[in-house]
């Protein structure tokens, strides 16, 4: 693998209110589907010797959107399942749990659809994509989320899952993984396209 490339989803109306967004299935608003539009340069850059994308209609909307074709949808890219905590902002959370932090303090269980995942199920699959990422020729996309990828983010670099706190991601922007010495490395996070 050359390098990889992380695309995260254009905004949904529960990411502009802030709310969790894990395995609910939500589209692109407007300014969402241009975030996702405004990628497409990057990914007009080059072929992919993978291109994955998450299951979720914002991720896949977002690759189409974005002009990546021939990308296959990994269930492993699904965003972090907050469990009794999907569709719930952080300011409501702590209103019942004081200073909750999802780094730390984890999810509740939820019904059936949301069971819930601590950060070691999140990068047990962020593993597993990163295991594909590196055995693949070439460049390599993926379209995913926000806390999925800050923790797939933390695994490339050999860090704890919970270090993916540090790595911020906003909706619409890409990141650069690849090496440096034969090194992991992050070469761009967080960076808008315009």
């Amino acid at each position: 693998m050359d390098e990889m490339l992380l695309l995260r989803h254009g905004e949904t109306e529960w990411s502009k209110a802030g709310r969790h967004t894990g395995r609910t299935d939500l589209p692109l608003t407007e300014r969402g589907e241009e975030q996702a539009r405004a990628l497409a340069p990057l990914v007009e850059k080059g072929d992919f010797g993978l291109a994955l994308a998450s299951p979720a209609e914002r991720a896949r909307r977002t690759a189409d959107l974005a002009g990546l074709t021939g990308y296959e949808v990994d269930p492993d890219l699904w965003e972090w399942d907050y469990g009794g905590y999907e569709g719930i902002t952080t300011p409501r959370i702590r209103e019942d749990r004081p200073g909750w932090y999802l780094w730390r303090d984890g999810v509740i269980p939820g019904d059936a659809e949301h069971p819930g995942e601590s950060a070691a199920h999140v990068a047990a699959r962020a593993d597993r994509v990163i295991e594909r990422a590196r055995a693949a020729e070439g460049r390599v996309v993926l379209v995913a989320h926000g806390h999925f990828l800050r923790v797939l983010a933390a695994r490339w670099l050999g860090l704890d899952p919970s270090e993916g706190r540090l790595f911020r991601l906003d909706t619409g922007t890409y990141s650069r993984l690849g090496h440096e010495h034969a090194e992991p490395v992050l070469l761009a996070w967080n960076a808008p396209v315009h």
